[in-house]
């Protein structure tokens, strides 16, 4: 009987919001989470992320039909009763309704299958070129090309962690495994860890993980407040090394982004042997073991030091491209703080993501992320769909008076390096103090 039903007002849901006490509400319904939330295959993260939220829209975006009949379990009984959904809202579930009436989120087409097939082939060169070559050209050739096996790795793995590539969830697992772990030496758990986050809160600077790069970078003058991370915990000290290094980051940006890497694999163990709970933590590792085996042994194989870190700092650099790609879907884009908020999701994606216009023919070098606000809206679907639903987003975008930004790679460098500089100018400014340094004084005083 509807005046049977149980209410709760959008107050009281907001109470429920840390672990152990866990709900949110879905189309009208409020769940329980909090047990569920140790074995939520997308992470805990993401959970807390919506706790005493409506998560519609989010849940909408990442969970294929099939997942709606797990939520009977979870039914607190009760149901929200001052939620007034937007218009922007009801328009985005309707999209996403005929997307999965299409079946475009089941039309994958044969793009997993070339891109394992390059990485094979992409292998067998560098193994060619390292173990068969002497030439230093050969070697450095071999290193361009690794370093363009990585970037289509990540982006196999980035695919299969959003959903299902291959045909069985056990092979969609060895496709992130192999893609991931054994060759990237990236951990999957570490990406699906911070990614979750990322894309629920797309640019949130307390709660997005991919723009909190304090003390390297920072992309708003509220980290000069030493604001602090939701995601990580922990306070953002903006201390004296971080604006001497923030001063000069439209400077650093390219140098940095060449060696990014590094920090990747940095965090990669710090999660791998933490005490944090995530799903598979032997396979990863064992993954981990695979890669930190094979890729010494291969440089190891280089007749000399100077060519061995050439080698290495060359297939580094060269990776550089996608993690340069990474940054400028969201660093020149708009920033908030705090979490989306039910009917605000959609707008939150939209303010905070810039796609990359290009020809067709180069899709496969940007793995379909420069369809950014596409991806964001969409997570399950297959890269070689999100050409076709761009115009229908931009429509829905233009109906509701939402930003769409698409630029060229050149144009997008330009925003995103003028941010950087504006921010850094801010920084260096002495009318935001910070406690003393001489080194800070004597650089500033002198130029």
């Amino acid at each position: 009987m509807e005046g049977d039903k149980k209410g709760i007002t959008s107050e009281e849901l907001k109470q429920h919001n840390k672990a152990g006490d866990l709900w949110i509400s879905i189309q009208g319904k409020v769940y329980d989470v909090s047990d569920w939330a140790n074995e939520h295959p997308g992470g805990d993260v993401a959970l807390m992320n919506m706790a005493g939220l409506d998560a519609t829209d989010a849940f909408i975006a990442y969970h294929p039909g099939t997942a709606w009949k797990y939520l009977d379990k979870l039914f607190t009984g009760y149901y929200l009763t001052d939620f007034k959904l937007s218009e922007t809202s009801k328009d985005y579930r309707r999209l996403a309704s005929e997307f999965a009436k299409l079946g475009l989120f089941e039309k994958k087409g044969h793009i997993t299958m070339y891109a394992l097939t390059s990485i094979v082939l992409m292998f067998c060169v560098v193994l060619y070129g390292v173990l068969c070559c002497q030439s230093v050209w050969a070697h450095f050739g071999s290193a361009v090309v690794l370093g363009f096996l990585w970037i289509q790795s990540a982006y196999i793995g980035h695919d299969s962690g959003h959903y299902q590539v291959m045909n069985t969830r056990g092979s969609n697992k060895l496709a992130q495994f192999v893609a991931g772990n054994s060759l990237t030496g990236i951990s999957i758990a570490w990406w699906k860890w911070t990614h979750n986050a990322h894309h629920l809160a797309c640019n949130s600077l307390d709660y997005d993980p991919d723009l909190q790069h304090i003390p390297v970078f920072a992309v708003n003058s509220i980290f000069f407040n030493s604001i602090k991370s939701c995601f990580y915990g922990r306070y953002l000290n903006f201390d004296p090394v971080a604006r001497f290094f923030v001063s000069y980051q439209h400077w650093t940006f390219y140098p940095v982004m060449c060696v990014a890497r590094v920090n990747l694999y940095i965090q990669t163990f710090l999660l791998l042997f933490s005490k944090r709970r995530f799903p598979d933590r032997a396979l990863n590792i064992l993954g981990i073991l695979i890669f930190w085996t094979w890729f010494p042994l291969l440089v190891s194989c280089i007749p000399n030091w100077p060519e061995r870190v050439m080698f290495v700092l060359t297939s580094f650099a060269v990776t550089a491209i996608q993690h340069v790609q990474f940054c400028l879907n969201h660093f020149a884009a708009d920033v908030y703080s705090g979490l989306p908020e039910g009917n605000d999701w959609f707008e939150k994606q939209t303010s905070g993501t810039l796609d990359i216009s290009c020809s067709s023919w180069m899709d496969w070098f940007y793995g379909g992320l420069q369809f950014q606000l596409e991806h964001h809206l969409f997570p399950r679907m297959p890269r070689c769909q999100l050409r076709r639903v761009s115009p229908l987003v931009q429509d829905l975008c233009k109906k509701h008076n939402l930003s769409y930004r698409s630029l060229s790679f050149w144009e997008a460098n330009v925003w995103t390096i003028r941010k950087l500089r504006n921010v850094a100018l801010q920084a260096r400014d002495l009318a935001n103090p910070v406690p003393k340094n001489m080194l800070w004084e004597a650089v500033n005083t002198h130029g």
